[in-house]
């Protein structure tokens, strides 16, 4: 059988064709400031961020909001709920919302986390094949599509980097990822940098951080570091380092 060919990625703001290995060269060597700003002024009102409000989310926010008050233009603030977070999640979430002068948008399941777990059971828990990957698709990966989708979004940028996982150590700056591009700005960051920058502007540490939380994602599968189990090993019991958002298809569909 014929496969099909894959679907175009988009074009630029102004409708021209992006030449992926041009652009990648040409981000290479910027910092992780003029990424964002670059994505910024190629794709225009089809630019925007996404973030987890995690232990690292402040620092690609903070440079949002000032590449904002630079440039005088918005830029959108994707962040999925799953229904599973942290209270301390919410409540970081809302902390750096006033601080920042956000604008964010919401993004959840049509499916409650209460109808999910009456026709599936609680998905996290189970070791069936494809349990943990329906969960991410339900609750993650197709609210995120949908949200974007509906604010026509060409090109999103995440807070990724390149040392979390072994799928993000082959990452580019500059990928597509489900028919989008994908722009990663903080992808050669160290914790080091992360740290030091989060100092150098004061900004608020998620209150887990305290607590030995390197990474925080859903309240039932994450977990503070212990011993020789650190940051993306913690989640989802050390059987998955992604959940299927940065991935180029869905999980359970060949990925």
């Amino acid at each position: 059988m014929k496969m099909a060919p894959a679907p175009a990625l988009p074009p630029d703001g102004a409708g021209r064709p992006i030449d992926l290995d041009a652009v990648r060269s040409l981000l290479a060597p910027l910092s992780a400031q003029e990424r964002l700003r670059w994505g910024q002024e190629v794709f225009g009102a089809g630019f925007a961020l996404t973030t987890s409000f995690g232990i690292q989310s402040a620092v690609l926010l903070h440079m949002a909001s000032e590449l904002t008050s630079h440039t005088g233009l918005p830029i959108t603030v994707l962040w999925v709920d799953t229904g599973y977070l942290p209270p301390e999640t919410y409540q970081y979430a809302e902390l750096l919302v006033q601080q920042l002068q956000l604008q964010l948008v919401v993004a959840q399941s049509t499916m409650s986390p209460a109808r999910m777990e009456a026709l599936h059971g609680r998905l996290w828990e189970e070791d069936q094949g494809g349990d943990m990957e329906l969960y991410h698709r339900i609750r993650k990966v197709e609210p995120l599509d949908r949200a974007l989708t509906d604010l026509r979004v060409t090109c999103w940028a995440s807070g990724v980097r390149g040392r979390q996982t072994d799928h993000r150590k082959a990452m580019e700056p500059l990928d597509g990822v489900r028919q989008r591009w994908s722009l990663r700005p903080l992808l050669s960051w160290s914790k080091r940098d992360v740290f030091y920058y989060m100092e150098e502007h004061k900004l608020p540490q998620h209150p887990l951080f305290e607590q030995g939380y390197s990474t925080v994602g859903d309240w039932h599968s994450s977990a503070a570091d212990q011993g020789d189990v650190s940051g993306r090993a913690t989640r989802f019991g050390g059987l998955q380092q992604e959940c299927g958002i940065h991935l180029p298809g869905f999980m359970g569909e060949g990925i």
